[in-house]
């Protein structure tokens, strides 16, 4: 069967392509942008590439050039499928760069699968597509590429200036459009540089998970062997501290990139932030003035309470510290509606209802520099060793993530005011009694199937369990489990695995694995919430999932939560 990688950031195209080629018996692989599509094909190299031009991160152009430029990959056939570029120098310049061919979107699917099939019989024949004129001169790509996006960006302009011209009569409303399409270029750039930092920051944070749940358990299990008066047991509980906020420096990393596991429930924002008044007027200190305006009618959103919690309170140590001298800060709540107009004026922003979060300071402000990387993960003008460079960062995070949006506004000398506005939500909040901490579980005799590609991590786990009493059989990847389960007679009560790993992913292990132990249960543990595995941020439904870092607590509790747990119908 023949593998075809697609890559096109619009949702609506890739579904077209894999229903199109689905239908004709080819294995669809697909990517989102160019920086993607390298990493699957790096690892397993398709027959055909067919590929979108405009894209984020990484466009088709770029993509082109690193592809015929890797031996791997250089044999393999590239079509690019562009509704963008539709100029003939557009066509050149790909074609220059090694294209096999250049398809205009629409095509009709004949006409589109016998171009595909063209190329295929080209490349088996051994007969690549070659440039119709080389570019030797790395300066000479740079300039074709650079005059393709000056042509997209004048034909833009020249759209924008029509539609101005059809809905406004008079300079005035001419230069507020302007100003508009500046400010959404701005969001766009900046939004672009968050995305690349944050994909940076969740395999960060996502490793030193893995390494906090070594340092926990092992903490924890010589504290179990030491008795109390013990000299070395002060040194031990220093390491477990230390652990555990480096555990919270990682659910800053997570909550900026947006894979924090969240558990959304209707809350009123005004009751998260009078529940925290007198916990931020002792943060505050006597110098500064807290004001609350919080108006009855504020309505509902559809949040995890605990990151609105964090969002208040990294909100309120900002502007802390943006008044050395003391000052006055007021926190605002209360209802907006986003019309079209106005919502444009966002990047990202829906029109509709909202609930918005004021947080406004008389501090000292901050220039424009500051004012473009206060988002900026690790980014702080505090000095050395007075802040981690996480909390603005964190708040942008867990904003985005609950479908929401942040701005600011800054003027030196006159101080900041940070607006989070998030969709406001009809229902009714709920409230919830905190269930009551069962004793720690003894373990058990189950057996115990544990799936994880780090070592040590593994390791860790292995012990815990074993300690415990639990059978585990251990295996580093999913080729490793299937050969286990397949020589192990006994029944495996549970497989426990980590979601990313090399070739096969946790989750189609354990949906490969059911179809031979019908009746084994499933926990997974990742350090970061993976896109396939979580849909907006919540888990799916009946899913048991455990994040790292894990200590031998956290771990011995879920495992004997899911194996109690009455089976599902």
């Amino acid at each position: 069967m023949t593998r075809v990688l697609v890559v096109d950031d619009k949702e609506e195209n890739v579904y077209y392509l894999q229903a199109l080629l689905g239908a004709h018996h080819f294995e669809v692989q697909t990517a989102r942008h160019g920086a993607e599509a390298l990493a699957l094909a790096r690892i397993s190299p398709p027959d055909v590439i067919i590929s979108d031009l405009l894209m984020p991160v990484m466009d088709g152009y770029t993509l082109l050039r690193h592809w015929k430029a890797d031996a791997a990959l250089c044999r393999v056939p590239f079509i690019v499928y562009t509704a963008t570029y539709t100029e003939p120098e557009d066509e050149q310049l790909a074609m220059n760069l090694g294209a096999d061919a250049f398809i205009l979107k629409p095509s009709e699917p004949e006409a589109f699968l016998s171009r595909l099939d063209e190329v295929r019989r080209r490349a088996i024949s051994g007969i690549p597509q070659r440039p119709s004129r080389p570019i030797d001169d790395e300066s000479e790509t740079f300039e074709r590429y650079s005059k393709a996006l000056i042509r997209k960006l004048e034909q833009k302009s020249l759209e924008l200036e029509a539609a101005n011209e059809r809905l406004r009569a008079d300079i005035v409303a001419r230069e507020l459009a302007e100003l508009r399409l500046r400010r959404a270029e701005e969001q766009l750039h900046q939004s672009q540089k968050l995305d690349a930092l944050g994909r940076l920051a969740g395999g960060v944070a996502h490793d030193f998970n893995n390494l906090l749940t070594v340092i926990l358990s092992y903490a924890t299990l010589v504290l179990g062997d030491l008795e109390p008066g013990h000299p070395v047991r002060p040194d031990v509980e220093e390491i477990q501290h230390a652990g555990e906020r480096a555990t919270e420096l990682t659910k800053q990393l997570l909550a900026f990139t947006r894979q924090q596991i969240r558990k959304p429930s209707i809350v009123g924002l005004r009751d998260v932030v009078c529940d925290m008044e007198k916990m931020l007027r002792r943060l505050l200190g006597a110098d500064v003035t807290l004001t609350l305006l919080m108006t009855h009618a504020s309505g509902n959103v559809d949040a995890d309470r605990n990151q609105l919690e964090q969002v208040v309170l990294n909100l309120t140590v900002n502007a802390r510290d943006a008044m050395p001298e003391g000052g006055q800060l007021t926190i605002e709540t209360s209802d907006v509606e986003f019309h079209e107009p106005c919502a444009s004026d966002l990047s990202g922003v829906v029109a509709g209802p909202y609930v918005m979060l004021s947080v406004r300071d008389t501090g000292v402000g901050m220039d424009e520099a500051t004012h473009q990387r206060i988002f900026e993960p690790f980014f702080t003008t505090k000095e050395i060793g007075k802040g981690t460079g996480l909390g603005l960062s964190t708040v942008f995070g867990i904003v985005r993530q609950n479908g929401g949006h942040v701005c600011v506004e800054s003027e030196l000398g006159i101080g900041t005011t940070f607006k989070v506005y998030l969709p406001r939500a009809d229902a009714a909040p709920r409230y919830e009694a905190t269930p009551e901490q069962p004793r720690l579980p003894s373990g058990g005799p189950e057996t115990i199937l544990l799936v994880d590609d780090d070592e040590h991590v593994r390791t860790a786990h292995s012990v815990i369990l074993r300690r415990n009493g639990y059978t585990v059989l251990e295996a580093t990847n999913a080729g490793e489990a299937f050969l286990v389960s397949e020589q192990f007679a006994g029944p495996i009560e549970l497989l426990l695995t980590d979601v990313v790993m090399p070739r096969m992913r946790g989750r189609e292990l354990a949906r490969r694995l059911a179809l031979t132990r019908e009746s084994m249960r499933v926990l997974y543990v990742s350090g970061y919430a993976d896109d396939s595995f979580v849909h907006h941020g919540v888990l799916d439904t009946g899913i048991a999932f455990l994040a790292k870092p894990t200590t031998p607590d956290t771990l011995l509790r879920k495992v004997r939560e899911v194996l109690d747990a009455p089976p599902s119908e």
